[in-house]
């Protein structure tokens, strides 16, 4: 049973070869996206959300990614950033929902300190308005597949994303973080752990396992040798976006 808040709603580097290989690229038919925002009326908070899907007759039940973006100062419209991924996983049969994290109105990530204390309110905030939203999505979306559901995120998304089973378990199955480095990769086998780094940007000390608990709990990390930290959203030139769909597309098909 999951863990429910009070809710309102308005509306060791280890380069896995297989994953590469395993999947092949093919034109996939267009998604649609729809924007709209939630009301988490316990924390009084506005939670803007991007739903990416494609209309088509389906038999089973849809598997649903849910994806946090990085930081961007709180401008907005960062879960919108990422199109070149969400909308390539809805293409390929994913109900793909991307949320906003950061609103105007709050206050900025700080930029001193020791971030896995100073930033931990931020990524508890960031997992309780997951949560906010998978609570949402069961009442609208009955019919997804919420046994199989995986989260993903990218850098201070992805910390968010990596705290989220550690804070909330048994509710993912899978989580996929894009270059997190502050908040530490969870090491459990009771949920599959898929991490892609960056070429230029490295993890704090203990983000990231050591190559024995790599083993031990069988956590996934890849190292893409030309893709900084900042071309992970939709700033990727054509090449860094097709390693990263490729990836992707191959752990949640794992």
């Amino acid at each position: 049973m999951i863990k429910t808040l009070s809710i309102f709603s308005i509306a060791l580097l280890t380069t896995y070869a297989t994953f590469a290989k395993a999947v092949v690229h093919k034109a996939a038919i267009a998604c649609s996206v729809d924007t709209l925002t939630l009301y988490d009326q316990s924390r009084q908070r506005k939670i803007p959300i991007a739903i990416y899907n494609t209309k088509s007759d389906r038999t089973a039940k849809q598997k649903l990614v849910i994806f946090s973006h990085g930081y961007g100062q709180n401008k907005g419209g960062d879960y919108l950033a990422y199109s070149y991924l969400t909308e390539y996983l809805a293409a390929q049969g994913y109900f793909v929902v991307s949320i906003q994290h950061e609103l105007p109105t709050d206050s900025l990530i700080p930029l001193t300190g020791i971030p896995q204390i100073v930033r931990r309110p931020f990524w508890d905030r960031g997992a309780d308005t997951i949560l906010f939203v998978i609570n949402h999505l069961q009442k609208t979306n009955p019919d997804l597949d919420y046994k199989h559901l995986t989260l993903m995120g990218h850098s201070n998304g992805g910390d968010m994303t990596a705290l989220f089973p550690q804070k909330y378990p048994k509710i993912v199955a899978k989580i996929i973080t894009l270059d997190n480095r502050r908040m530490a990769l969870p090491k459990t086998k009771s949920v599959k752990v898929y991490s892609l780094r960056s070429s230029d940007q490295p993890a704090d000390e203990g983000v990231l396992p050591t190559a024995q608990e790599s083993k031990k709990y069988r956590i996934s990390i890849v190292k893409l040798a030309n893709t900084p930290h900042n071309d992970m959203d939709d700033n990727a030139n054509a090449a860094q976006r097709k390693e990263i769909q490729k990836y992707t597309l191959a752990f949640l098909k794992d």
